[in-house]
């Protein structure tokens, strides 16, 4: 079988066309870089870069004066591979990084899904979606679809690989009218950036009050349209379609690649894992990066020395083969404390002094729940390990919506309830457990929030998940928003200043927003599932790809450490 790969023209899409098939990509290739440059003469998004703020990482190009000095030296040796690589476009050049101006308002698109856009302009208002959805994500704001005429007055947000099914699935019977567009136009914040994607004829029957992009066809061969005529505010401009071979199967989503619902946003059980490990976390307030190995016995421990934060080095991380799939674990002291589902027994294991008598703190399942199928979800080992604290004897562990103690002789009771997630499901959230920061009663308005965090001594809260309140230590109260549709994985401070650290549900986009700005942590995007922040150091952990984990600076995203593994 062959697979087709991404031309280094489309390199630069590869994240948003991840929700496509590769040959779809290429075929809509030439259709998508046009309409991109269209739409950005009419609205380019370098005005949202912001002032330079040093080095971001290598990228595949840039000016002249941004090569690194090893592609100098292979012009003066190779000449000829150096042509050939700049022709290519692999050449490695050194990226800025910009602090970016915190965004307000939302992309929201309004597709007309009736008779008249049937095949060429579907064809087209699918490169646009992903045209301005990748554009939106470089804003670090959220695209919203709205269908014309929708009864129910949906919106369709989400990654692409959920969004395109929603939007093909969207179809209606009969073409909206100018009153329709009016709707979905009030029905829009006053910050929101919208577009509206139609025919000339409905377009000549309303005011501009919107970015208006129309398509209609403009050759035809034996097989159907082959070219299209496209409109942005009054520029035109004729592009290629797709063969009709492809063209069909787009519009039928065959060529459309879905979201695994089975995972529930979490990596499956050895997504991405490696010799190295998978799923990172810091469970304690060690310094101790915790990731689950390729097979479920297996635990990784690497312990982050202090010393030159300029430096990069590289941290083996110790191998730990344990009695069973670990649940739960944390390091106290010196000690690495695991515990372990063997069979229906939580059994611990001990890394350094022993607890006490051989056999102690074993608990039977039944005793956290009505079974082990319902005390242990076998979801929870395709997941980060849970925090495993100790107080006094004995060892807190949070499990089937309850805390519960586990005494030496293996007794269990419960010691509380979880906090609730978003959902209202007191399933357990660690940046909502009062128990894992430092013991500061939570802020009254903190207790009624459906999202919560902490670290470092400040607490935030939310609503909706996109605007927070934080207090710090201190008692300073600020108010932090983004519009991207990001899910928030961890706080720390910068010079005393709170950030919010954040990853797209596109592509795992990695960023720290402040209230006066956005910082793209790009080394720590694009991994297989989301970043470990530490709760109470400024550091940041992720799989960037498989077996290789780096640990550094939530605040600059400077790589400290790479992480290895001790067979």
């Amino acid at each position: 079988m062959t697979t087709t790969r991404l031309p280094a023209a489309l390199a630069p899409w590869a994240g948003t066309l991840s929700a496509i098939t590769p040959e779809l990509a290429v075929a809509f290739g030439p259709l998508l870089r046009r309409l991109d440059a269209l739409v950005g003469e009419r609205e380019p998004v370098a005005d949202v870069l912001g002032d330079p703020d040093g080095l971001g990482g290598l990228a595949r190009s840039g000016r002249p004066d941004q090569l690194l000095p090893s592609e100098w030296l292979l012009a003066d040796a190779y000449p000829d591979e150096f042509l050939r690589r700049f022709v290519d476009g692999e050449l490695l050049h050194l990226a800025p990084e910009f602090r970016s101006p915190a965004v307000r308002g939302k992309t929201a698109v309004l597709v007309d899904t009736g008779p008249t856009q049937a095949g060429a302009g579907r064809l087209v208002q699918l490169a646009a979606l992903l045209v301005l959805h990748r554009r939106a994500a470089a804003r670090g704001t959220e695209l919203v679809v709205v269908v014309l005429g929708d009864t129910y007055g949906r919106r369709l947000t989400g990654d692409l690989a959920e969004l395109l099914p929603a939007w093909l699935a969207a179809r209606r019977p009969v073409d909206p009218t100018p009153s329709d567009v009016r709707h979905a136009l009030d029905g829009l914040d006053a910050a929101d950036q919208a577009w509206l994607l139609t025919s000339p004829r409905l377009a000549d029957r309303i005011p501009a009050h919107c970015a208006v992009l129309t398509s209609e066809p403009a050759r035809w061969s034996a097989d159907g349209a082959d070219r299209v005529l496209v409109r942005l505010d009054g520029t035109a401009s004729e592009l290629p379609l797709p063969e009709s071979r492809i063209a069909v199967r787009a519009l039928r989503g065959a060529e459309f690649r879905r979201a695994d619902p089975g995972t529930g946003g979490q990596p499956a059980a050895d997504a991405g894992a490696a010799a190295g490990g998978a799923l990172p976390a810091f469970t304690t307030d060690a310094r101790t990066l915790l990731a689950r190995g390729r097979r479920p016995t297996t635990l990784f421990a690497a312990n982050l020395p202090n010393g030159d934060s300029r430096i990069t080095t590289t941290v083996r991380a110790r191998r730990h083969d344990l009695p069973g799939p670990a649940l739960a674990a944390g390091r106290t002291g010196r000690r690495l404390i695991a515990l372990c589902v063997r069979g229906d027994e939580l059994v611990p294991y001990v890394s350094g002094r022993p607890l006490g008598e051989r056999g102690g703190y074993t608990a039977d399942l039944a005793a956290f729940g009505a079974g082990r199928d319902e005390a242990v979800p076998e979801e929870l080992f395709a997941r980060p390990v849970l925090p495993l604290l100790r107080t006094g004897t004995d060892l807190l562990l949070p499990l089937a919506g309850r805390w519960w103690r586990i005494g030496p002789d293996g007794s269990v009771t419960e010691d509380g309830a979880l906090g609730r997630g978003a959902d209202d499901r007191p399933h357990f959230n660690r940046f909502r457990e009062p128990r894992l920061f430092d013991g500061r009663p939570l802020h009254e308005a903190a207790r009624e929030a459906r999202h919560f965090l902490h670290g470092g001594g400040s607490q935030a809260w939310s609503q909706d998940g996109r605007t927070w309140q934080v207090r710090t230590g201190r008692g300073d109260e600020c108010r932090i928003s983004f519009r991207e549709n990001a899910d928030v994985v961890g706080l720390v401070h910068d010079q005393g200043a709170p950030v919010l650290i954040t990853a797209s549900r596109s592509g795992l986009v990695v960023r720290g927003v402040r209230a006066d700005g956005v910082r793209t942590l790009t080394r720590f995007s694009g991994g297989s599932g989301p970043p470990a922040v530490h709760p109470t150091m400024p550091l940041i952990a992720a799989e960037t790809r498989p077996g290789r984990i780096v640990v550094g600076d939530a605040n600059t995203g400077g790589i400290h450490f790479l992480i290895g593994a001790t067979e």
